[in-house]
């Protein structure tokens, strides 16, 4: 039963994506399907009667009663330490969504589509290179994902596969520390690596920017220096949760 647009959901799957975040698969009976780049709440009930709500971005897409998160946990989160340590399958936590309209990507346009992200900030953007994928797009998509490292990189092995066999463009920016035979530079995303990672603002790409505060802030006023016109800017933000 649905009370005020909270949804029973189970869950089904959890695997370590990396050391400090989880791929969470959950069933959720009658849900609508999403569109890539749409997110949820997340309602944690204590047993005595204490409640947290989190918003998590959705990293599947489409049709069917099954959704999968990509959860990175802060350590003095309330919610995010028990789903990325705690909770196994068989758990029941609740769901509102899908939520979202603005950050999300359909299939059918014709521009280049240009995504960057800073740390878990991919999970809605792989929403959005699976989609791509599928719908026979990937090859107008660009990739910047900017990690500490490469050990931090949620869908590491998958992106790798999509950047060789789906034609999407992947470039990698390691901030802390590079793998062994790493090429570039080690540091922060700025103009030169936005210049070199990313498509011409001639060419009129649709821009998605996903990740922390700071990195989403300094990223999209870089692009704009590029010249990348403001409203062709999407931009997702979050927090410690």
């Amino acid at each position: 039963m649905t009370v005020g647009g909270w949804q029973p959901a189970r869950v089904v799957d959890a695997v370590d994506a990396t050391p400090s975040a989880r791929l969470l698969k959950l069933q959720v009976p009658g849900w609508p399907g999403n569109d890539a780049g749409q997110h949820v709440d997340i309602r944690l009930t204590a047993e005595d009667g204490y409640q947290a709500v989190r918003s998590y971005s959705i990293g599947s897409y489409g049709p069917g009663d099954t959704i999968e998160l990509a959860v990175d946990e802060i350590p003095e989160g309330e919610v995010s330490p028990y789903l990325v340590r705690d909770v196994l399958p068989g758990d029941e936590l609740e769901v509102k969504g899908p939520l979202g309209g603005y950050f999300v990507w359909r299939p059918g346009g014709v521009e280049p589509v240009q995504l960057i992200a800073g740390g878990s900030g991919i999970v809605p953007l792989m929403a959005m290179v699976r989609a791509a994928r599928d719908a026979g797009a990937a090859a107008s998509f660009r990739l910047l994902y900017s990690v500490r490292t490469a050990e931090d990189a949620i869908y590491r092995d998958e992106l790798a596969r999509v950047a060789t066999d789906g034609g999407v463009g992947l470039t990698w920016r390691y901030t802390r520390a590079a793998p062994t035979g790493w090429q570039g530079r080690v540091g922060r995303v700025d103009g030169d690596v936005l210049r070199g990672a990313t498509w011409d603002p001639d060419r009129q790409p649709i821009v998605y920017v996903c990740g922390p505060t700071g990195f989403v802030e300094h990223v999209a006023d870089a692009l704009v220096q590029l010249g990348h016109p403001s409203a062709r800017i999407r931009t997702e933000r979050f927090g410690g949760a």
